[in-house]
């Protein structure tokens, strides 16, 4: 299979819909298109034809373009990441898999514009975020939840804000960052790296101020990012965690039982932010970006070190903490729920407290149903929408624009 061939797939499938995010290439399958979060058949001039295992055979060994690296680790794991570009049109993230002995292959659309705090829309503590000086700042989701897109706004942020050296370790480059104020050198796992502990040790010695890891996965990586953070480095990294208290406890996962408590009093003095990302339908198609920020204070690190009770959890300390522009998920979805963006299933699916959530509805509902019936009674608050910020994402979960509703 020819580069001809393949970008001309490629580009019949991205330009099949305005809302395409993925292309997916599995044997027994059409070409799938993923659009707003949905799969769709490519018809190309051939309807209702499938993939044979040797055409996406072909196209992975396209795709690895003769990459020994990328052999080896396809060989050992099963799997690889790369990236591939079509000229003036876009860039992928892809990665290659086996799936029941057979290859697979999934290309994530790049976006070509750096974001930037202002353009996505995020709350103004971000702009607090970046003026950190030293420890870890995470961002955590799941995957195609907007992680590295979040972050990069961050960076643009610091870039043009501070006069200092950043390094990114990436897997793989998806912005290409100019220099503005800072300098930054952006390296690529397999290019410039063999792996991310060994990347960011190097780091430590290129005289950075702010250290982007793409992803924490491994305890090595881990240490050495704490390590970075208690010598004087800010670091910015993700986890696939979905908040704040699994993320806490994936950290301490990595670790054997009796390192516990040395880790918790190290994690506790280096872990400044924790922003937690989900995409939620909304009532009019498409999808919401919903956030969940906990940052550092002293019942922060006391919960870290001694672990969550029944009377202190990272959830309530988070919500007693909205003065400091902290937010649960459940405090997200009930503002946007107030708002008319999304409805009151989706509100109930995605919510951390369902108990809780269902009673902070309903008193909506009955404030709602005495305001349009009757005036209120005496005594009865009732809950109406003040403006909210809320945060619009792409057909590929990217936040893209802020309103107010």
């Amino acid at each position: 299979m020819d580069r001809a061939t393949v970008d001309a797939l490629l580009t019949g499938m991205l330009q099949s819909n305005e809302g395409v995010s993925d292309l997916l290439f599995l044997a027994g399958k059409p070409p799938l298109v993923e659009i707003h979060g949905r799969l769709r058949d490519f018809q190309n001039n051939s309807p209702g034809s499938v993939l044979t295992p040797l055409q996406i055979e072909e196209l992975a060994a396209h795709i690895m373009n003769g990459s020994e690296r990328l052999k080896m680790e396809f060989a050992a794991t099963g799997s690889c990441d790369c990236s591939y570009a079509i000229e003036n049109l876009a860039r992928f993230r892809v990665n290659i898999f086996k799936q029941n002995g057979r290859h697979a292959v999934v290309m994530r659309k790049l976006q070509s514009e750096i974001p930037t705090l202002k353009k996505l829309g995020l709350p103004p503590i971000f702009r607090e975020i970046v003026k950190e000086k030293n420890g870890i700042i995470l961002v955590t989701g799941g995957t195609c939840t907007g992680k590295t897109t979040t972050l990069s706004a961050m960076l643009c942020e610091l870039s043009h804000s501070q006069e200092i050296h950043i390094v990114t370790l990436e897997d793989p480059i998806e912005f290409f960052h100019p220099h503005a104020k800072a300098a930054i050198s952006q390296r690529e796992l397999g290019k410039d790296f063999p792996n991310f502990a060994d990347g960011l040790r190097a780091a430590l010695r290129q005289a950075p101020k702010a250290i982007l890891v793409g992803e924490i996965r491994d305890r090595e990586t881990l240490e050495i990012a704490m390590t970075a953070s208690e010598t004087g480095h800010i670091v910015f990294s993700t986890l696939h965690t979905i908040n704040a208290g699994q993320t806490i406890n994936r950290i301490l996962g990595m670790f054997a039982r009796e390192e516990e408590h040395q880790l918790r009093q190290r994690l506790s003095e280096t872990l400044r932010y924790v922003i937690s990302q989900r995409l939620v339908n909304k009532i009019d198609g498409g999808r919401l970006l919903v956030t969940e920020i906990m940052g550092s204070s002293l019942r922060t690190r006391e919960t870290i070190v001694y672990g969550e009770s029944e009377n202190k959890s990272f959830h309530e300390i988070i919500e007693a903490g909205s003065t400091l522009g902290w937010h649960s998920f459940d405090q997200s979805l009930v503002e946007v729920y107030k708002a008319g963006v999304v409805s009151e299933e989706t509100a109930m699916l995605s919510c951390t407290n369902k108990g809780k959530m269902r009673r902070d509805l309903d008193l909506i509902l009955r404030g709602r149903g005495v305001a349009s019936a009757q005036a209120a009674p005496s005594g009865l608050k009732l809950n109406i929408p003040e403006p909210i910020r809320i945060i619009e994402v792409d057909e590929a979960g990217v936040p893209i624009a802020m309103s107010k509703r």
